[in-house]
């Protein structure tokens, strides 16, 4: 599996390219973690090249989902392809992360987070 990735602003952008099982999901888990663990919260996975996902990839999102909301972040899901997104529903994934069908509104989602948040802080002094 090739893991693509580019920086948009304050959000990384990781693009899993081909079949994300048991083989490459380590692979997959390191290069998230290592985002998360440097403090860059604000994770968007495109998954429009993703062909595949085992149970063994699926482990690798929800653990570094919840890593990421951990050191208060989070992770989005962009671009499903429909085997992938099948498989996401039927396991109760699509109710666990913010999925969205473009990856801009992905990135924008964590924009529009930091605007709510500022205009709360604003408002409360």
């Amino acid at each position: 599996m090739e893991i693509l990735e580019k920086k948009l602003g304050q959000v990384n952008v990781l693009y899993p390219c081909g079949r994300l099982d048991a083989y490459a999901a380590s692979e997959f888990g390191k290069k998230l973690d290592s985002f998360i663990d440097a403090a860059q919260v604000c994770v968007v996975v495109n998954l429009e090249k993703l062909e595949y996902i085992s149970s063994a990839g699926l482990r690798v999102l929800i653990a570094a989902l919840k890593k990421a909301r951990g050191q208060q972040g989070d992770m989005r899901l962009a671009c499903l392809q429909p085997y992938v997104k099948e498989v996401f529903d039927m396991t109760g994934f699509t109710q666990l992360f913010k999925v969205f069908d473009k990856e801009q509104d992905a990135v924008n989602s964590f924009k529009e987070k930091d605007n709510e948040g500022n205009q709360n802080r604003a408002i409360s002094t």
